[in-house]
């Protein structure tokens, strides 16, 4: 039986590396297995700001990918989350009862929605600061050289 806490909890804090997809789909997953990669470039690109400063260009497309696979994760710990019991049990537990216990939200649930809300919408909106700065600080730079 998969339980809608659980998995609402692993794909917000697991979810970079497909835990939650693993548990839900089993080791079999392909993309369970493809979710850590953008999370790798991610940090490899902070790895390249902290070594090479912030006018590193290959960091600006590589930051950003950490940032949108931790709120793509986040928005898909809402999806689980908010999922009604009879869906849950119907798609992840087809053999139960369609009000069996573990496609009930509690407690867990909410606050997992919550928490996955509230990081999730501020690490996007920060993805999305960083690379549009980056992005016209470079056409201002290009724009400088021209008129020179």
């Amino acid at each position: 039986m998969k339980n809608k806490t659980l998995a609402t909890w692993l794909a917000f804090l697991g979810g970079p590396l497909g835990l939650h997809r693993f548990y839900l789909r089993g080791f079999g997953d392909l993309l369970g297995w493809l979710l850590p990669i953008p999370t790798a470039l991610g940090l490899y690109g902070i790895e390249r700001v902290q070594q090479f400063g912030q006018d590193d260009p290959l960091s600006w497309l590589l930051i950003p990918l950490l940032g949108f696979t931790i709120s793509a994760c986040a928005l898909t710990a809402i999806v689980y989350g908010l999922m009604s019991a009879e869906h849950w049990n119907a798609r992840f537990n087809p053999q139960a009862d369609p009000q069996a216990a573990p496609g009930q939200t509690h407690w867990g649930t909410v606050f997992g929605i919550s928490v996955a809300l509230l990081i999730g919408a501020g690490v996007l909106m920060a993805s999305l600061a960083f690379s549009f700065q980056r992005y016209f600080e470079y056409q201002i730079e290009e724009a400088r050289k021209i008129s020179q």
